[in-house]
């Protein structure tokens, strides 16, 4: 992963990010209601202290901390983090938040209960080394037996598939509608692709388009399982959406609480 480059498209998407969805406040309180059920439900009932590490605009960071969790979000790209701060102060929200790289958090050791990966987010990093690196720092940063959520894209069903592009997506605007939608061209590796984000923004008799580019490493289940095995996770589970409620299928995993001492 080129940092300047995925940094770029998020800080150029910043400011349109929300136009992606036709209400982005209900997607908030919803995203946020059904990783509120995944927390509670593995960790019990009580606030948690969560650290969001692609925060983005907050979409799922807001949620959390809107349902009573203790919520730190960081990302990569300045821009966005600091829309996530403004968003939540305007909702009533607390959300402390900084630019950092999740291969890099400025953060000291065993300080979450949860940390959050979501919205297909670490398939950014493009290289085994870069995805364990990531995944070591989340395991670093949370205390025994906490909990790690991530997201991805269905990429087993995506990898049979290797579309060309996303049906557009409709949002309204104060103007009248945004569309939203993406090309994909696959590397000759078969798993990674280029995505082309292109959004149309109608401004009064004419649209205003804005081409944005990132490049992805579809990972499958079984490769993400084996990074997060790796990188020390334990109690690792897929649930579908279907089973979660979540729009992305979600990994959970734990990090393993040591044995109790023993008495000779």
């Amino acid at each position: 992963m080129r940092d300047d480059s995925v940094a770029d498209f998020y800080d150029r998407l910043a400011a349109d990010y929300h136009l992606i969805f036709a209400d982005w406040d209900a997607t908030m309180t919803r995203q946020g209601e059904v990783l509120d059920a995944v927390i509670r439900g593995r960790l019990g009932e009580g606030a948690a202290s969560v650290l969001d590490c692609s925060c983005g605009i907050g979409t799922q960071a807001i949620g959390l901390a809107l349902r009573g969790h203790r919520v730190t979000g960081t990302d990569l790209s300045s821009a966005a983090v600091g829309r996530a701060a403004r968003e939540a102060a305007l909702r009533g929200a607390r959300l402390p938040a900084a630019t950092a790289d999740m291969r890099r958090l400025p953060f000291a050791d065993a300080v979450f209960d949860v940390v959050v990966c979501a919205d297909n987010s670490l398939p950014h990093l493009l290289t085994e080394e870069d995805v364990r690196a990531a995944l070591a720092e989340m395991r670093r940063v949370l205390r025994d037996g906490g909990l790690l959520v991530v997201s991805t894209r269905p990429y087993d069903e995506l990898l049979r598939a290797r579309p060309a592009s996303t049906p557009p997506q409709v949002g309204p605007t104060s103007g009248g509608r945004a569309v939203t939608f993406q090309l994909w061209h696959w590397h000759d590796d078969g798993e990674r692709y280029d995505l082309e984000h292109f959004q149309l923004v109608a401004q009064e008799q004419d649209w205003r388009v804005a081409v944005r580019r990132t490049t992805y490493w579809a990972l499958t289940q079984r490769q993400l399982t084996e990074f997060a095995a790796g990188a020390g996770f334990t109690e690792i589970a897929w649930e579908l959406p279907e089973a979660s409620g979540f729009y992305q299928p979600l990994l959970t995993a734990r990090v393993p609480r040591p044995a109790p001492a023993v008495d000779h």
